[in-house]
């Protein structure tokens, strides 16, 4: 990979049960982090990715590109929750 080569990845952030968030990369399996703040995790799963993309090229493994993913939207029934 040279070193101008520029990937995309898609990252979910997840806010975290103790505060903060969590951020996963569901291209890169087990590729995670997190941080107190929204851009400290940000800033921290760029970090991830870098070091997971650097250890698979140390490796000689290849190195994945994004899959496409395909959305859909549903309508859910929400009748059963109980108003607030």
């Amino acid at each position: 990979m040279k070193s101008d080569t520029v990937l995309t990845y898609t990252v979910y952030f997840q806010p975290a049960e103790e505060g903060g968030y969590v951020a996963s990369v569901p291209a890169l399996p087990g590729c995670m982090s997190q941080g107190e703040t929204f851009e400290e995790t940000r800033t921290n799963i760029g970090d991830a990715i870098k070091g997971y993309l650097a250890v698979l090229t140390e490796d000689g493994d290849v190195i994945p590109e994004e899959n496409e993913y395909v959305t859909a939207q549903v309508s859910v029934d929400r009748s059963f929750e109980r108003e607030a």
